[in-house]
């Protein structure tokens, strides 16, 4: 028997949730303050609109995707896993790491699924670099830089930082198996208090670097993730078209007479297999469920993002 699960916050993210858990055939009800928005979505969804404060307690509902505004996530997980409930929180889980701390501590004690909404880590292109890594292909990884850039969206509890930078830190985490060692920020509001342009400075372990940049405030789209290797290169560009997402750079350079050398190759386009990373992200967590496994993207990853987004935060008071 496939699980139940009920959507918690029927915005513009949780409206994807809620479509492609009816695909998967999963989608059993929704839930939002806005009791019009919910009942709009069970119409549409053919499933039950249930108000969020009965939600919890209801015997045909075996998870929750949780998509709030933030600073609701880790009370309302709370509240869930202790009613006996799975679940999948969006990034980020809470606005500071001892909720976030709180809240994957009272799953384990439930022995409740908790999982993370860090949908790129289900991307079929960061997955086959990730193979490429593991398989030694880029040799020994020395740096990595990610910038997510692009015009909005704009929030009255989340920076450019906290809104966008989860995405690639989870991928650079997965990378690095490690925290870093040291993390430095930077940040400029141009709109209001929050920043519209944030970057991160990043050393882990063995002297790995890592630089991200985020901006909310930009003319075009950027989303790109580079890893470079002492035997090659790969970059992830989202905006590409399918064909050219991943591209590995057999670059060569060395040292000729005291004096550096280069060659420059050409890319090499990785086949990747198209897939949504937000479907996948869902069968796997349907799959948790049904198994009872650790989600790829757990609550311990989770944590681990909201200390390096506390550490590379500026404020702007």
């Amino acid at each position: 028997m496939k699980p139940r699960i009920a959507v918690l916050g029927c915005g513009y993210w949780g409206s994807n949730h809620i479509r492609t858990l009816k695909s998967l055939g999963v989608l059993h009800a929704v839930s939002d303050a806005n009791a019009a928005r919910a009942e709009g979505f069970a119409t549409e969804q053919d499933c039950l609109a249930i108000d969020p404060d009965s939600l919890y307690d209801r015997d045909d509902i075996d998870a929750i995707v949780m998509a709030l505004p933030p600073q609701f996530h880790a009370e309302c997980a709370i509240r869930a896993v202790n009613a006996g409930k799975d679940v999948l929180v969006e990034k980020p889980i809470a606005l500071n790491v001892a909720d976030a701390e709180r809240a994957v501590a009272e799953a384990a004690r439930n022995k409740r699924v908790f999982m993370t909404g860090h949908v790129l880590r289900f991307h079929p292109a960061f997955e086959q670099l990730k193979q490429l890594i593991d398989a030694g292909e880029l040799g020994e990884v020395k740096y990595i830089h990610s910038h997510r850039l692009g015009l909005g969206k704009f929030h009255t509890e989340n920076d450019a930082l906290w809104d966008l930078a989860p995405h690639d830190l989870s991928m650079i985490l997965a990378i690095t198996g490690s925290m870093p060692d040291e993390v430095r920020g930077e940040g400029a509001a141009i709109l209001d208090h929050l920043s519209d342009f944030a970057h991160l400075h990043m050393r882990f372990p063995g002297d790995l670097r890592g630089h991200l940049f985020t901006s909310r405030l930009n003319p075009y789209r950027e989303r790109r993730l580079t890893v470079v290797g002492t035997r090659a290169m790969a970059v992830f560009d989202d905006v590409e078209p399918w064909p050219r997402k991943l591209a590995v750079y057999r670059h060569a350079v060395w040292q000729d007479s005291g004096h550096w050398a280069f060659t420059a190759n050409e890319p090499l386009y990785i086949a990747v297999a198209e897939g949504m990373p937000l479907t996948r992200e869902l069968e796997h967590f349907i799959q948790c469920i049904e198994t009872r496994a650790e989600p790829r993207t757990n609550g311990a990853e989770a944590i681990g993002v909201l200390r390096i987004l506390t550490a590379g935060t500026v404020s702007h008071d």
